[in-house]
């Protein structure tokens, strides 16, 4: 398990080198700097400025000084276009985004795997035509059209909850929805197609011959195997709620970390678009160690081969 574990690891490094190259070159690819909008600065101030952010020296320098001082100091640089520390900004912003990302993960798990499940015992019924056909529909359509739907249809209409705005414990409800709805339609494919490969196994077959009831065949036999192309896919897709919700939070107008994010492009902050990228990358990692995991204690097999099994 050890081995798996730092195999992991590893690839969770190279991965975040990559997303550190990558947005470093297309942050200095940018045109301008984070000066240029600034009219009535002189260029001795800019150039001040400029050494004060380490932004004189050579592009090698840079490249390897602002992750040494993350290692060294913990330190993600001053935010130009704020002027405060990165640390601070997320420090700020991420509880928002890790509790509108848990309680999407809520809803997609709460909606996407009981749909699957029905979905795989109802096999081509009309049961299991209509719910893939809703997730067929959750996957097509997108955030930017369901949130203002909800807003019109049960926001404005239900006492308690609020059109937009972020304040009081049932604010999270309508975002959380909105973020969740797509991962809950693939949650449901996933592990309706999960469960029907479990179905198809000897295994099932002896259990159903020994008298069990098709309940306890479902929740003892099938549903540890059945849920592992969900468990894998649970992992990314948490980072990718909290990281890429950008547009339900401008549309419910939530605090979170994807404004930061888009923000940093159009002022050209630099510190703050790599502390950022920085920050979601190491979720993303996370995520999937977490989720390799569980997808190992389910299935051994993954263990001792290093990926899933065919």
């Amino acid at each position: 398990m050890m081995r798996f574990i730092s195999g992991r690891l590893l690839q969770g490094l190279l991965v975040l080198f990559a997303v550190y190259t990558i947005t470093f070159l297309l942050a200095k690819a940018m045109p301008g700097e984070p000066f240029t909008t600034e009219k009535n600065v002189s260029e001795t101030t800019k150039q001040y400025i400029r050494k004060l952010y380490g932004l004189d020296r050579s592009l090698p320098e840079q490249f390897i000084i602002y992750p040494a001082k993350i290692f060294s100091e913990g330190s993600f640089g001053v935010s130009s276009s704020k002027g405060r520390p990165v640390r601070d900004i997320i420090a700020q912003s991420f509880p928002v985004s890790l509790l509108l990302g848990l309680g999407a993960m809520g809803f997609a798990i709460g909606i996407g795997v009981p749909i699957g499940v029905i979905s795989a015992v109802r096999k081509n019924s009309w049961v299991d035509w209509s719910m893939m056909a809703l997730a067929m529909i959750g996957i097509c359509v997108p955030a930017f059209t369901v949130g203002p739907l909800l807003q019109i249809l049960i926001a404005a209409n239900l006492p308690g909850l609020k059109v937009a705005g972020w304040g009081s414990p049932l604010d999270f409800l309508l975002p959380a929805f909105t973020l969740g709805l797509v991962s809950a339609a693939y949650l449901a494919r996933l592990t309706r197609g999960g469960i029907l490969e479990i179905l198809s196994q000897d295994f099932i077959r002896t259990a159903h011959a020994k008298g069990l009831s098709p309940t306890k065949v479902i929740i003892k036999h099938a549903l540890r195997g059945g849920l592992l192309p969900s468990v894998a896919y649970l992992g990314p897709a948490f980072a990718a709620m909290i990281s890429g919700s950008f547009i339900v939070e401008t549309i419910f107008q939530v605090p979170g970390m994807g404004q930061h994010f888009v923000n940093a492009v159009i002022s050209r902050d630099e510190f703050l678009l790599l502390g950022v990228a920085l920050f979601f990358g190491f979720l993303i990692v996370i995520m999937n160690l977490a989720a390799d995991i569980l997808t190992g204690i389910l299935d051994p097999r993954v263990r001792i081969t290093g990926s899933s099994p065919k």
